[in-house]
């Protein structure tokens, strides 16, 4: 397939209440079925960026990726998102990628915001998640990760087409979220899609959304703004080749090795 249609699902978050976000996520994800490839919901969905919600991490496989699986089936469409989630003793930020078949892979969050205390109650990812999905190649990261070029590199070991932030991102730091999405995407030559939560969670932090999809050339393909709801693009994967091949300069990247 040259072309992906995408959609963000932009929407306030209840505050460590996983059936109330599900209750508010599933009228909005059934007005999507047959009109989408890959729904990308926020960061912690079921309980906002509550560092608290380590007690409620549910254990892994747990009833939050059975919901995905089961509207991943009725979209016909994949779904993404991250959950707290509790294994072997130990609790991560965790990304779910789920197709309709029922099949899932995971990615755990690897850059922890210690500003709020996040690298003291979860565990850190050490390895990515590169996706192939309906001919697209997809690396789906984790909030915080967007501050650490490196890690989003995009080589020929490891290349993609879409790069995907899920997010809580304050709207003190609005600025820094559109402008960072908008590196990634011109650097990596790839298209970026950003999923940020609008409102106010129980920190009293305000988010604005300005979830975002941003072509390799680093222009808008599109921008919620503060809208709520589920937002639209269709992306070909045949312009994104075509520029990688007019515009080569991940060819000339440094070579380097990430060491933990």
């Amino acid at each position: 397939m040259t072309t992906l249609r995408l959609t963000l699902i932009q929407t306030d978050l209840a505050w460590q209440s996983a059936a109330r976000n599900l209750a508010l996520l599933q009228p909005q994800l059934a007005a999507l079925a047959g009109k989408t490839d890959l729904v990308v919901l926020p960061e912690m969905f079921t309980s906002a960026f509550a560092m608290g919600a380590g007690a409620l991490a549910e254990s892994h496989p747990g009833p939050t990726l059975t919901w995905l699986q089961q509207q991943a089936a009725d979209l016909d469409a994949a779904i993404a998102g991250s959950v707290a989630v509790s294994e072997g003793g130990q609790r991560f930020n965790r990304l779910y990628f789920v197709t309709p078949d029922g099949q899932w892979r995971s990615y755990d969050k690897r850059h922890l915001f210690r500003m709020l205390d996040e690298h003291k109650r979860y565990g850190a990812g050490s390895r990515k998640l590169l996706v192939e999905w309906r001919g697209w190649r997809i690396l789906p990261l984790v909030c915080y990760d967007l501050r650490f070029p490196v890690w989003s590199r995009y080589t020929a070991a490891e290349p993609y087409d879409l790069l995907i932030y899920v997010a809580n991102w304050p709207a003190a730091r609005s600025q820094h979220w559109r402008t960072l999405l908008q590196a990634r995407a011109i650097e990596n030559l790839s298209f970026v899609a950003g999923v940020n939560r609008i409102g106010r969670d129980g920190n009293d932090l305000e988010y604005d959304g300005f979830s975002a999809v941003i072509s390799p050339q680093g222009t808008e393909v599109l921008q919620a703004g503060s809208q709520p709801g589920a937002h639209h693009c269709t992306l070909e994967l045949v312009s994104l080749r075509d520029w990688r091949e007019r515009f080569p300069a991940w060819m000339d990247a440094d070579r380097f090795q990430l060491l933990d």
